[in-house]
């Protein structure tokens, strides 16, 4: 799986510490959120021209990280 450290990053100096695409003001949420709503790789590369397929792939590893985080501390029952 991808080190998503290598290509994601939060800097408070760029767009408030949120986390990014490395070298873009690209959100991984915004990533994430267009993965979830169905658009294909070739979508969100050509929405966000600053973006390498190496930041999808991180966006995803992370993702993935995040949800094996959380099934140590499950979510609160709804």
């Amino acid at each position: 799986m991808i080190d998503w450290r290598q290509f994601l990053t939060s800097d408070q100096q760029v767009c408030h510490g949120q986390l990014c695409a490395k070298g873009t003001r690209v959100f991984v949420t915004n990533i994430l959120d267009s993965l979830a709503e169905g658009a294909s790789r070739e979508q969100i590369l050509n929405s966000y021209p600053s973006l390498q397929p190496a930041h999808i792939d991180a966006a995803v590893a992370y993702a993935a990280e995040l949800a094996r985080e959380e099934s140590l501390l499950p979510l609160a029952d709804l």
